[in-house]
């Protein structure tokens, strides 16, 4: 599809509360990526395009990049089970998240900061697996721009 003029790429959407970007391909042209809950990783959505930046969907909201990068991981970090590095900071992040739960409180700014953190690192690592696998859409370098 072609990118329509004043649209900037990346741009990031949620749909369906679900993650979506929108990315150039070269030559004007644009494709969209959703979040598998299943994998975690990036399925084809060029279906999407026109719904995402049409702006008559309740069901869309336009993200900001650190918005997006949360969203994939609380997704990331919700739906998916395993072993390794990231699997143990997505337990982190739960833990925390059921602590403040079980208090049935606001988490404080530090446990806000350390969540945001945590989830900034565990995209661009699950991104960087996922570029090794071959997984035409990932792209640790969203994330990499966000570490402070």
């Amino acid at each position: 599809m072609e990118l329509p003029p004043g649209v900037d790429v990346p741009a990031f959407y949620s749909y369906y509360e679900s993650p979506v970007k929108i990315v150039g391909t070269g030559e004007g042209a644009v494709a969209a990526w959703r979040l598998s809950k299943d994998t975690g990783g990036w399925v084809e959505a060029d279906r999407l395009v026109g719904i995402l930046l049409s702006g008559e969907s309740d069901e869309v909201e336009e993200l900001t990049r650190e918005e997006f990068i949360q969203l994939t991981e609380h997704d990331r970090g919700y739906y998916l089970r395993g072993e390794g590095p990231v699997f143990a900071l997505y337990e982190t992040v739960r833990a925390i998240q059921d602590e403040v739960a079980r208090e049935r409180r606001y988490p404080t700014p530090t446990e806000l900061a350390l969540i945001t953190g945590i989830q900034r690192r565990t995209f661009v690592m699950f991104e960087e697996q996922l570029q090794q696998s071959g997984d035409p859409a990932a792209d640790p370098g969203l994330g990499a721009e966000n570490q402070a």
